[in-house]
């Protein structure tokens, strides 16, 4: 079974541009340097799921003319990774279901701190209506999608990435074990963040995240939680390996 992968956004927790930047990537009018919170679609024949609703997750449905969604998978509670939760309620409306939100324990409680009201006993009219379901490290079906976790460390948070079939998704990480690592390696496709250059507390740097490629060994790789930092998307791309790539909003995969 074929799945299509929809980037509906590359960009770590600022966005790019950065409000009030004047930096020569901010700058640009390469619409492959702007990118809205990371983000993806992921899409079976008969299944449509999206893996976190950040602050943009509105304007990234709008923009892909999303008229129908299955669930929601959150990786973290970080707010650039659950903050459009909100707008399921529109697919409440219009697909008439109460939305799956898949989430660990940890992060259902930020859910439930960050939303209180959609968790209130007595409920406003119009609120979205979700049905949080607890996942840790056992695989788990959406629809017809297979979702295996990952479990990689954001400095120290824990953070939930996905394999699906021969693809794998992660974002938001600094470290992954060697136990972790065997599920990682020889894909097809693997998507890794890459902050930027310098180092960071909590993210891969632009060349550790390329080496990690190289021990992981994936066909295909593509860099996403992309900061302004990291330079211009046609400059940084003259500086991967043939084998990576620069992810941008919009790109589709075909896994």
């Amino acid at each position: 079974m074929s799945i299509k992968v929809t980037f509906l956004g590359t960009a770590t927790s600022t966005g790019v541009p950065f409000i009030a930047c004047t930096c020569e990537v901010c700058k640009s009018k390469n619409p492959k340097d702007k990118r809205l919170r990371s983000s993806i679609l992921v899409e079976s024949s008969t299944t449509r799921v999206v893996i976190d609703t950040g602050p943009d997750f509105r304007q990234q449905i709008l923009r892909e003319k999303i008229n129908k969604l299955d669930a929601v998978i959150l990786t973290h509670e970080h707010k650039d990774h659950i903050a459009g939760l909100d707008e399921v309620k529109a697919f409440n409306f219009i697909n008439k279901i109460i939305m799956p939100v898949y989430a660990t324990d940890q992060v259902k409680s930020a859910l439930i701190r960050e939303f209180a009201y959609i968790f209130a006993e007595i409920k406003y009219p119009g609120i979205p209506e979700i049905e949080v379901i607890l996942f840790d490290n056992d695989p788990f079906l959406v629809g017809d999608i297979l979702f295996e976790p990952i479990n990689v460390m954001h400095y120290n948070l824990p953070v939930k990435g996905f394999k699906i079939n021969d693809f794998a998704y992660i974002t938001d990480a600094n470290f992954i074990s060697n136990s972790e690592k065997e599920k990682l390696k020889n894909l097809n496709v693997l998507v890794l963040n890459s902050l930027r250059k310098e180092p960071h507390i909590s993210h891969f740097t632009f060349d550790q995240a390329i080496d990690l490629v190289k021990e992981l060994n994936p066909r295909k790789a593509y860099f996403t939680h992309i900061s302004h930092q990291l330079g211009l998307h046609e400059e940084v791309t003259k500086e991967l390996p043939l084998n990576i790539e620069l992810a941008f909003d919009g790109l589709q995969l075909i896994i």
